[in-house]
């Protein structure tokens, strides 16, 4: 630990704070702790029970178990008085519209392609959070790394959140992109671990750019603050 002078927003130094040395590994260390709970509990854990259940007892049975599981989560949250994370809030939704529209069609095949519009639309809303000035990584950033108002309002970080806003509306992108191939050319059972394998290549890859770009920004700003217990 060592302790480091805090600029603000407008560039006036605050008291010092006891700050961890900011390294790729500490970063990723931290993101990991407070990022990984959460999306275990809305992606990870929803999918797997969906495919057990979809091999186990049919697709029908699939759907049912993944939605409980996540509509369960928000309700034990809400119970427990606690924050409802923005990537839980979301994929439920995401969840919920993709089980209606298959239900109503009867077809599996569209509840498959759907994760390829609606990943479209997101790199869709991710530019469109930056035309309407308000980038949607900005909102999303708490959930991973602990932020004060005066680093958020930082001019350096309010063009960082742009730039890593476009980042990941390309990800979305290219990510739909690879999801519709797979499913055009591939088998149900082959393309299920191929769409799981090539998207965590794709995020892999952005979490690993989006952290770097942000101890580039952090030092060449002179912007360090303690990392806070993880907000639940």
């Amino acid at each position: 630990m060592e302790t480091v002078a805090v600029p603000n927003a407008t560039g006036a130094v605050g008291a010092g704070v006891a700050v961890p040395h900011l390294s790729h590994l500490g970063v990723l260390r931290t993101v990991a702790r407070r990022a990984v709970p959460t999306l275990v509990e809305a992606t990870l854990v929803p999918v797997l029970l969906f495919y057990v259940a979809m091999f186990a007892a049919g697709i029908w049975a699939a759907f049912a178990f993944a939605l409980a599981w996540s509509y369960g989560a928000l309700f034990r949250r809400f119970l427990l008085g606690q924050r409802l994370p923005q990537l839980l809030v979301l994929s439920t939704v995401a969840l919920t519209v993709r089980t209606a529209i298959a239900l109503g069609s009867g077809s599996t095949f569209i509840y498959f392609l759907q994760p390829v519009l609606g990943t479209l639309a997101m790199a869709g809303v991710f530019l469109g959070s930056i035309a309407l000035g308000r980038p949607l990584v900005a909102r999303l950033a708490t959930d991973f790394w602990p932020l004060s108002d005066d680093v958020v309002a930082h001019p350096a970080v309010v063009q960082l959140f742009r730039g890593l806003t476009v980042l990941w509306a390309g990800v979305y992108a290219s990510t739909a992109i690879t999801t519709f191939v797979l499913l055009q050319t591939l088998p149900t059972s082959s393309f299920i671990a191929a769409k799981m394998l090539t998207g965590y290549l794709i995020t892999g890859t952005a979490i690993m750019v989006t952290i770097a770009w942000s101890i580039t920004t952090a030092r060449r700003e002179n912007l360090v603050h303690a990392v806070t217990a993880t907000t639940r």
